[in-house]
């Protein structure tokens, strides 16, 4: 794989939204020579191909990839006008995926047909590298005839093609790396060496349009600011989007400025969820929200890759088109890079860094010893359904091999389905994503071919995987201040304290599972949490220190490895966007640059976060629950003095401990505070005491706590008491259907030494319990009405 040196040496720049696509053909050279290039992400019909823009600075160009989940896709198609009749070599230029690994198998093998007729070779079955593979000749019998091609997919297994040429010059040997390639494609497909402008000079440009994005280009938009917002996928959100699917996490709504989220509020979607079906995050609804801003102009399938500077200053950046490679330049004021991996940034020669600081570096207590290049990885998220007749899937001799001790017992895969943790997720980030689908096909092939448990998969299938890979982290920008450890969890105050951090210090590493029988191909993660209190993070870690007029909001802010562990989330980094929008209002007002707005203009900048930019009424802080009144009648809540508590199982062990059903904290503002089950129902809650007690009522608070109120109860369930043989229901508690968080039940003396909780349906096969609280029995005349 080649990588283009800094500064974007391909030079082609992104254009708008793209409703029709161009020609990608015409003549090259000599008349008697003829050259024609064909672009495989823009033809007419991508068929059920699709298009990965996730490498194209490193590969020189967005692909086509069929990605079937083992199923082949249907053809892509397009029409050509050859120039000439004669017989045309064929290269075509694609990578054999799985080479890496040295597979002795090519996954992902497709053809090349010409109206109709295959050409006599299989393409991705060769070349550890992306390259120009030889196709053959082909006989063109008349010129200015439309000639249909196609790409027909062969396995279902991400085959990915680039571009085809078609050329009568036997001899040709086509470019195949950095500047030398991209003016290759320029004169081929008749672009301007000179990048048409856009039609206007914006205030701010941001580059990235997952949340951080959005609420930074909406937020300025607000405030009065011309934005253009430039994305590189067809839909926003980011790991928010259907492509990658990821709910939001962290809080909002909190002080020093409860105003901040209530921008991320209005494009968050309501659902939670992992991995989840598509519609719960609200592609369309995201589109929405943007277009709705008069002042705001969106360049969706655009990738920017180049920028021009004036000395310290960015002055423009170049985007490309990825469907047409059509490139545009959008000059402006003030830029934010919202890319996620800081690409605007480096581009920009930002300051940056990547990977682990060494503790001597920070000081940091979590940092290494010794400084490295590991970063949290990438996931590849998916999910299987039921049906209903048994279904195959193919062997896959080429994917990560499994035996009965080590595959995984599955049927969906959410974060912890995560890679690359010692490769660049810049540079090699190709080689993670496709890593990650290795593990999934192929746990997927053991599980139904193989597995001692496969009758238990054998009416189930894929239905999503996904191809876009959820990053945590690559590079990180550099501001005036750099946040670190010791800021966070000694509470150290800023003057400019803005965005309000609350979730934990959450770093991944590979599980112990995994280095053991995966040593350096480890594709699941654990999460090691510190826990910690809301922190306020300063504005200052929100632009960059030598690039004057360079905002950032996103995993890309001015952090250490150890510090994003708790920005990183969605909901925090969205808040992070709502102030660069407020940041860069101020930034026109006083035609200064963002960090005279710290060193300035700083009350200001306040004021907006106190006023904020949503739309929404701020929610009403939900009030903690009560206890029902019966329960001053009842005496100690005995849950507190059991001698043992046994749980059926934990979602997250460390994370959601089964010790936080009883030890007495309840709070909906804080989901951290819960036990949560794994996903095999029933789910079980088991106390024990050494002597018998006699018992009354039962409470048990359950459920999600998210911005918008409380979510997700148990919905099915039943308490038990043990005779000393068996457990029996207690018929007062067995519930269906249960809608309420705060949930509660009397019931005539049992006594016993143990007591079960039993719950067998609940929102996404999760139970979620703040607290179970039992009481001895209330007489009638002692107990308070409910």
């Amino acid at each position: 794989m080649f990588f283009l040196p800094r500064g974007g040496a391909n030079g082609v720049i992104l254009a708008g939204t793209i409703l029709g696509l161009l020609a990608c053909t015409t003549a090259f050279g000599e008349a008697e020579s003829q050259t024609v290039l064909v672009e495989a992400e823009s033809f007419d019909d991508l068929g059920g191909w699709v298009v990965d823009t996730q490498v194209m600075d490193q590969m020189g160009s967005p692909f086509l990839m069929a990605h079937g989940l083992g199923r082949p896709v249907e053809d892509a198609t397009t029409r050509v006008t050859f120039p000439a009749a004669g017989t045309y070599r064929v290269l075509v230029r694609t990578r054999d995926w799985a080479a890496p690994w040295n597979a002795t198998e090519s996954p992902g093998r497709f053809q090349v047909l010409v109206d109709g007729q295959a050409l006599p070779v299989e393409f991705g079955t060769e070349g550890l590298e992306w390259h120009w593979q030889e196709g053959g000749t082909l006989e063109i019998s008349e010129s200015d005839r439309q000639t249909t091609i196609a790409l027909r997919d062969l396995t279902g297994f991400n085959g990915r093609c680039d571009a085809i040429l078609f050329t009568t010059d036997m001899e040709l040997s086509p470019p195949n790396e950095g500047e030398a390639m991209a003016r290759f494609r320029r004169q081929l497909l008749d672009f301007p060496e000179v990048p048409e402008d856009a039609e206007q000079d914006y205030d701010l440009v941001v580059v990235g349009g997952g949340v951080a994005g959005m609420c930074a280009a909406i937020s300025a938009a607000r405030l009065g600011l011309t934005v253009a917002l430039i994305q590189d996928r067809p839909v926003l959100g980011g790991n928010n989007s259907s492509e990658i699917r990821v709910h939001l996490h962290g809080r909002i709504h909190l002080p020093p400025y409860p105003a901040l989220g209530g921008l991320v509020n209005e494009v968050g979607p309501r659902a939670v969820g992992n991995a989840g079906p598509p519609e719960r995050y609200q592609d369309e609804r995201k589109l929405d929200l943007v277009r709705d801003e008069p002042t705001l102009d969106l360049f969706l399938n655009t990738r920017v890759n180049d920028v021009e500077m004036d000395g310290s200053r960015i002055s423009a950046v170049v985007g490309q088109c990825v469907r047409t490679g059509r490139r545009t330049r959008f000059p402006g004021r003030w830029f934010a890079d919202c890319t996620g991996d800081g690409n605007l940034g480096y581009l920009a020669g930002a300051d940056y860094r990547y990977g682990r600081e060494s503790r001597e570096q920070t000081g940091e207590e979590l940092a290494p010893e010794e400084p490295d290049r590991q970063t949290m990885g990438t996931s590849v998220q998916w999910y299987s359904t039921v049906t209903e007749h048994p279904t195959e899937f193919p062997e896959t001799p080429w994917a990560i091999q499994f035996t009965a001790e080590t595959y995984q017992k599955a049927t969906d895969g959410e974060w912890n389905w995560e890679t690359g943790f010692l490769l660049d997720q810049i540079e090699e980030f190709e080689k993670i994503r496709d890593h990650g689908l290795r593990a999934v096909f192929g746990n997927w092939s053991f599980q139904k071919n193989h597995a001692p448990d496969k009758e238990a998969y054998a009416n189930r299938e894929l239905e999503w995987v996904a191809y876009i890979g959820g990053k945590r982290e690559s590079r990180r920008l550099l501001g005036d201040v750099i946040l670190q450890q010791q800021d966070i969890v000694e509470q150290r105050p800023f003057p400019d304290a803005a965005v309000t951090t609350t979730w934990t210090i959450d770093l991944h590493y590979p599980t112990d599972f995994q280095t053991r029988h995966f040593p350096g191909k480890e594709f699941r993660a654990r999460a090691d949490h510190l826990r910690i209190q809301p922190y306020p993070v300063p504005y200052r870690c929100f632009y960059s220190r030598n690039v004057d007029n360079l905002f950032m909001a996103g995993r890309n802010i001015s952090v250490t490895h150890v510090a994003l562990g708790t920005v990183r989330v969605m909901r925090t980094l969205g808040m992070v966007g709502e102030v660069v929008g407020m940041a860069a209002s101020v930034c026109k007002r006083h035609d200064v640059d963002p960090r005279q707005v710290y060193t300035d203009h700083l009350d200001e900048l306040k004021e907006l976060m106190t006023e904020g930019v949503g739309r929404l009424p701020l929610p009403a802080s939900a009030r903690p629950p009560e206890a029902p009144e019966w329960v001053e009648d009842a005496g100690p809540n005995l849950a507190r003095t059991a001698d043992t508590l046994t749980v059926s199982g934990c979602y997250d062990p460390e994370r959601y401990p089964a010790s936080n059903i009883t030890d007495g904290r309840i709070s909906y503002h804080d989901n951290r505070l819960r036990w949560v089950s794994d996903t095999e129902l029933p789910h079980t809650v088991e106390l024990a005491w050494e002597t018998a007690q006699e018992l009354g009522g039962v409470r048990i608070v359950t459920g999600y706590g998210t911005a918008q109120g409380t979510q997700d109860p148990a919905r099915d369930f039943v308490f038990q008491y043990h005779d000393g043989d068996e457990y029996h229901d207690i018929g007062e508690t067995r519930t269906a259907d249960n809608t309420s968080i705060d949930w509660n039940a009397r019931f005539p003396a049992v006594t016993t030494d143990r007591l079960r909780l039993v719950v067998t349906a609940t929102p996404n096969d999760r139970t979620r319990l703040w607290q179970i609280e039992v009481y001895g029995p209330v007489l009638e005349d002692e107990a308070s009405d409910d």
